[in-house]
């Protein structure tokens, strides 16, 4: 009988950080062929896995075992500026020594250094055109490139190495949609292993089976990212069955013990009654409340083992159903009015050479996503309308409280807590109000006192939203630059409640589609050069091709 090749496997594998704080316990995993799609909450170990994959870490105990060689693309690229392309891509000796062979200096040193990739330069600009990076050349630095062209330069190095496996951690960040729709196509002709990490839903459904890391354990779900929701779906609506069940037996069970306590009390006044009266023999009398007790004792046992029993079925169900807070807020003060003015721009050119022609409004609860190219100056529009910089000419006038959220949520004191970066948005509101509000982005008890710097990915967003829905004057337009960079899927949800609540205007810079149509967005904005209006259908269209 055959059996399918295994290429990752961990056996009882146990991490800790330096400072002693846990990871991975007793981590058992085994990967074969195919794309996995590797998920999880913030925090619970998965950058972490990859690096243990990858050998970058070294586990406390327990065995890791990678069949062949291994590719990483870690989450933060960072790439000498000074580097030439050839250099980044790892092929800089083998160039150089083909070209010395081609001007005639056949030594066996160079020779050596080519050995069979003789092809080597046209894999390259083979492997550089299929990101998108054709442009590029060989002989460029890296210090010409944008962030996302770093990024998939570090892939096209990966995919011109050809390792057996390949790990990937959260690539799509800091793309925009162009080289995410290059990244895709990447991951869709890739033949070997794939381990990849991410919260991009489009990414995720072109994966082969989704591996879920929670609570120290994996899980396996077979097929792409909707499958995966499909099944998830499916196991908790059994599971909250299971729970109304058990709760229904332990409710019986209850009424069962006090039903036979109250027979039992019953039985007890009649015996009494009984031997007050002498109507039978004292040693008869007596055998029998002997008998009674014992009866009694035996009765009151099984109920409450039968309740004990009925109690643990509850607490199993229970645990099978998942307690991924959702965050639920009210706020009717961010309400703006249908029609109402909210923004006007006039005749706007931005530092970057883009521009907004004539006059552009906003009005009312509209919820408008602003999406474009890396560099387009989608960033720059945002800052501009909430005051930093000015333009270089024309106008941005907000007619309403207007808060923004840039990329690197830096609206927050790193040494004060999440209770008192709030206290400084709304320093009109009591310490016991700032605490009930917090409660709803799941901030409770001591949580709310933790200081910022040592908050998570998720737990920094959900303080630095807090701190913008909950100020005063409560924003009546509120702008997001890239949110769900660095965001957990289920970091995302809690994003998109928040945003459900939201009354206000909305204008969201992002390479989220799947995100921006979840949040309801009404107009699509698309800024190339100029701002022009665009749908769904042509951003998916036009910018990833």
């Amino acid at each position: 009988m055959s059996h399918a090749p295994v290429f990752i496997t961990c056996s009882d594998l146990s991490f800790d950080w330096p400072d002693g704080t846990p990871v991975l316990d007793g981590f058992q995993l085994t990967v074969g062929p195919g794309r996995t799609g590797l998920i999880g909450l913030n925090g619970c170990g998965k950058s972490t896995l990859l690096k243990l994959m990858a050998g970058e870490l070294t586990p406390n105990e327990g065995q890791l075992s990678v069949a062949g060689t291994v590719g990483h693309l870690p989450q933060d690229v960072t790439l000498d500026t000074a580097l030439r392309v050839d250099e980044a891509l790892g092929i800089r000796a083998t160039r150089t020594a083909l070209h010395a062979i081609e001007a005639g200096e056949a030594t066996e040193a160079n020779f050596a250094a080519v050995g069979d990739d003789w092809d080597v330069e046209e894999r390259a600009l083979a492997a550089l055109d299929q990101l998108g990076l054709a442009r590029v050349g060989l002989d460029r630095t890296v210090g010409e490139l944008s962030g996302g062209e770093c990024v998939l330069l570090r892939l096209a190095a990966l995919l011109l190495a050809r390792p057996d496996v390949l790990l990937l951690d959260e690539p799509t960040n800091n793309l925009d949609l162009r080289a995410r729709g290059r990244l895709y196509e990447a991951v869709e002709s890739w033949t070997g292993v794939l381990v990849l990490v991410s919260h991009d839903r489009e990414l995720l459904e072109r994966v082969d089976q989704i591996a879920e890391l929670r609570d120290g354990e994996v899980r396996w779900y077979g097929g792409n990212f909707t499958a995966y929701e499909e099944m998830l779906a499916a196991e908790q609506e059994s599971a909250e069955r299971m729970v109304r069940v058990a709760e229904a037996d332990v409710q019986r069970q209850k009424r069962e013990l006090i039903d036979a306590q109250v027979k039992l009390a019953r039985r007890k006044r009649y015996g009494q009654k009984m031997f007050e009266n002498k109507r039978e023999p004292k040693i008869v009398m007596g055998a029998r409340k002997r008998s009674a007790q014992e009866s009694a004792g035996k009765h009151r046992i099984m109920h409450t083992e039968k309740l004990t029993q009925a109690k643990e079925r509850l607490d199993r169900a229970e645990e099978a159903v998942r307690d991924d807070a959702e965050i639920r807020v009210e706020l009717p003060a961010t309400r703006v009015p249908p029609g109402r003015r909210v923004l006007t721009l006039a005749d706007v050119e931005l530092a970057h050479g883009a521009a907004v022609r004539g006059e552009w409004e906003l009005r009312g609860p509209e919820r408008i996503a602003l999406v474009g190219r890396n560099g387009s100056g989608k960033t720059t529009l945002l800052r501009m309308i909430a005051g930093l910089p000015a333009p270089a000419s024309g106008t941005a006038v907000t007619h309403v409280a207007t808060r923004f959220l840039p990329q690197r949520l830096d609206v927050l004191d790193e040494d004060r807590t999440v209770v008192e970066n709030v206290a400084r948005f709304a320093p009109q509101a009591t310490n016991n109000v700032i605490r009930a509000r917090l409660a709803h982005f799941l901030f409770r008890g001591t949580r709310a006192d933790r200081p910022a710097g040592t908050l998570s990915g998720g737990e920094r967003f959900r303080a630095a939203l807090a701190a913008l829905l909950l100020a005063e004057p409560a924003p009546q337009l509120l702008m997001l630059d890239e949110p769900t960079n660095n965001l957990d899927l289920a970091s995302v949800r809690q994003l998109t409640d928040a945003l459900e609540s939201y009354e206000g205007a909305l204008l969201v810079a992002s390479h989220d589609v799947p995100f921006l149509e979840s949040i309801g967005i009404t107009r699509w904005l698309l800024l190339d050069g100029e701002l022009r209006p665009t749908t769904a259908e042509e951003v998916r269209a036009t910018l990833w091709h």
